[in-house]
């Protein structure tokens, strides 16, 4: 059986599939603005066509939840298994990742076909299964759930760098007006440290990087109140930023010279003034918004010409353990980071922007992967990795927790990824 964090008291069957609809209609939402053309175009090897995302999701609940537990249960199209496996080396050949866009073939229609036949499916699997029985898969069904929600993030991330590629710079969804403001002034919050609890704990659904619980040592330590926005990063860039290697890790450094870089992804200059990419089109870079699309080594760079440093993602989870889930999370029709708005404590904890934290992505100790063909789902990739921590504007709000651990390279720039500041205090 599968180890997670769910409860052995599995909910009903109904409750599931209601979670269910909703996760799947909102994958389903979030391509409705796009073209049949515009979900099959793959800008980068790192990023996957919407369509591919799509099909990969239904892949997940085929392969892993109904063709080992469905009685009875044929599969849409055998050659699926291929086309869109990710990187489930036990589960067999795949398809190179680099090369996803160029399936033009199954098309859109057959790939929504292909997930209505699953989502029939998986719902005849629950209704049909008394509570005992949905032991055996229901933990799997739920992985999916929150995988399906982390592949809508990543629909949003890639659909944004492929358009950013076309010189037309389309529209995902039209702007909002909103008011530049200033910022709100930083602060810097204290926190005692001491020996502090990190993980998961209770019946909660969690990924099993998020686990053990275990103890760890924090010295005191502070953290800004918000996120750092784009007018402090233009203070960086108009310093000589990109420019002075004193500020950047020897990889980093390299990373500039070799790719020319002089701003955040999306950032352009003509004679007068920068813009920036988003999924509303072309913007004006507004001084109050939260810097994004920051690798690990700007924002190293950043808090190294500001004096500071980046938390760890132990001081992170520490700070943010009592704060309750609410902030700029996904909103399909203003995908985009907002400004900080007064309050006192941490602004910004959940949403806007994933924050780089200085931490490696690691096992905590006595950590063990799931078990079966999902035991790939997460171990495997600990190694090279940094960890990020508090979701962005594209994470789904129900997705994201305390505890949760992201993670990419530190060259990674299409997330939307931005910067806290920390100092010891």
């Amino acid at each position: 059986m599968l180890r997670t964090s769910i409860s052995d008291r599995p909910a009903s069957s109904a409750d599931f599939l209601s979670r269910f609809a909703a996760v799947r209609s909102l994958s389903e939402r979030l391509v409705a603005p796009l073209t049949h053309e515009d979900q099959c175009v793959q800008s980068m090897p790192d990023a996957s066509p919407a369509k591919w995302h799509l099909a990969h999701t239904a892949w997940f609940f085929e392969t892993v939840v109904l063709m080992p537990h469905g009685r009875g249960y044929r599969p849409f199209d055998e050659r699926f298994q291929y086309l869109f496996n990710s990187y489930y080396e036990s589960l067999g050949a795949r398809h190179p990742r680099p090369q996803r866009g160029l399936l033009t073939r199954p098309g859109v229609d057959e790939v929504l076909a292909y997930r209505r036949h699953v989502d029939n499916a998986v719902g005849e699997l629950f209704e049909a299964t008394g509570e005992a029985g949905r032991l055996a898969f229901e933990p799997l069904a739920e992985l999916g759930l929150h995988h399906e929600q982390q592949h809508q993030e990543l629909l949003l991330t890639d659909i944004k760098h492929a358009f950013s590629c076309n010189p037309l710079h389309p529209v995902y969804v039209p702007s909002q007006p909103a008011a530049v403001r200033d910022a709100v002034p930083l602060r810097w919050i204290d926190f005692a440290g001491g020996i502090v609890p990190i993980g998961h704990q209770g019946e909660d659904f969690a990924f099993d990087n998020e686990g053990p619980r275990h103890l760890v040592i924090l010295n005191p330590y502070r953290l800004a109140n918000r996120l750092v926005t784009c007018g402090e990063y233009l203070a960086f860039i108009e310093d000589g930023g990109y420019r002075r290697p004193e500020f950047w890790l020897s990889d980093g450094w390299a990373l500039v010279q070799a790719q020319a870089w002089t701003a955040p992804l999306y950032w352009t200059h003509d004679d007068s003034a920068w813009s920036v990419f988003t999924l509303n089109g072309m913007q004006p870079v507004k001084p109050d918004e939260p810097v994004v699309h920051v690798s690990f080594h700007e924002a190293y760079a950043y808090a190294a010409w500001a004096g500071k440093r980046l938390p760890t993602e132990f001081e992170w989870e520490a700070a943010a353990a009592s704060i309750p889930v609410n902030g700029n999370l996904l909103d399909p029709t203003r995908p985009h980071p907002k400004a900080a708005v007064e309050n006192p404590g941490l602004l910004q904890i959940y949403g806007d922007a994933w924050e780089w934290t200085r931490s490696s992505y690691d096992p905590y100790p006595g950590f063990k992967a799931l078990d079966g063909a999902v035991s790939e789902y997460n171990g495997k990739f600990m190694c090279g990795q940094l960890v990020l921590r508090g979701g962005s504007c594209a994470t789904p709000a129900d997705h994201i927790r305390p505890t949760y651990r992201n993670f990419f390279p530190p060259s990674a720039r299409w997330q939307f990824s931005g910067i806290r500041l920390a100092e010891d205090a």
